[in-house]
């Protein structure tokens, strides 16, 4: 069995609340590849954020995470069916699924295994999309303090499958027939604390606290709060999409 490296279940509150969305023309263009509008499986869907959105568009959305407490912290829906397992681990998904997403997830996952369940519970011509978010552009004397926080202070705490994120995933192995995709941003306006509370969920800051205690990450928000000005602002934030896209 595939050994599920768990960063985010202890604090998936704050995953919950602070982490941003993708956007809807991602979803309607992922819609529009599909064959079909029965079944969509959201893997590693944390709190849901992604599983919601294909409700939208799909009869029956199956909703995986190895996180039972990702799961909790995802809101109740009539067409989402959540399910705590592993990605590389589909044994339940019984339906042939038209659309696999795997949201800000699939660098953590044993890639010859899931590919194969993959292969195993899709449809003809289904469509399998992967994305990751880049580092977010707010303004430049704020980009540049949380460039040194995530190059410098937190080098040392990164989980090794964060390289695939850094390559902006187009080094990942996907062994599918690859569309060449539009490009997507996710943005969303935030005051410094919903920002702060942004960075709080990345691993390595859960790692470094963890470490070293939290001053780490105070240092990071008395930083942030010499240049953001007004802290109760709202500032346009804009996190530019790693997407791949293929059909199985």
């Amino acid at each position: 069995m595939t050994e599920f490296k768990d960063h985010f279940s202890q604090h998936a509150s704050a995953y919950a609340t602070f982490r941003p969305l993708s956007p809807v023309k991602l979803f309607e263009y992922l819609v529009s590849l599909a064959p079909a509008k029965r079944v969509a499986w959201d893997v590693g869907t944390g709190n849901g954020q992604a599983a919601l959105a294909l409700a939208n568009y799909f009869e029956k959305v199956i909703a995986t995470d190895a996180s039972a407490e990702q799961i909790n912290n995802a809101p109740v829906h009539a067409k989402v069916i959540y399910k705590v397992m592993p990605a590389e681990n589909a044994c339940s998904i019984l339906e042939e699924v038209d659309l696999i997403t795997v949201a800000q997830a699939i660098h953590w996952f044993n890639f010859d295994a899931f590919y194969a369940e993959v292969k195993r519970v899709t449809a003809p011509q289904a469509v399998i999309a992967a994305w990751s978010y880049e580092l977010a552009s707010v303004e430049p004397s704020i980009d540049a303090v949380v460039k040194e926080y995530y190059d410098v202070t937190l080098k040392d705490y990164w989980p090794p499958e964060r390289h695939w994120v850094d390559e902006g995933y187009a080094t990942l192995p996907f062994p599918f027939k690859e569309i060449s995709a539009p490009p997507f941003s996710m943005t969303d306006e935030r005051n410094l604390s919903e920002w702060t509370g942004y960075l709080f969920t990345w691993s390595a800051t859960q790692k470094a606290i963890k470490a070293v205690g939290p001053e780490i990450f105070k240092q990071v928000e008395k930083k942030l709060a010499g240049v953001w000005g007004d802290p109760l602002q709202k500032k346009r934030v804009s996190w530019p999409l790693a997407l791949r896209v293929g059909y199985v």
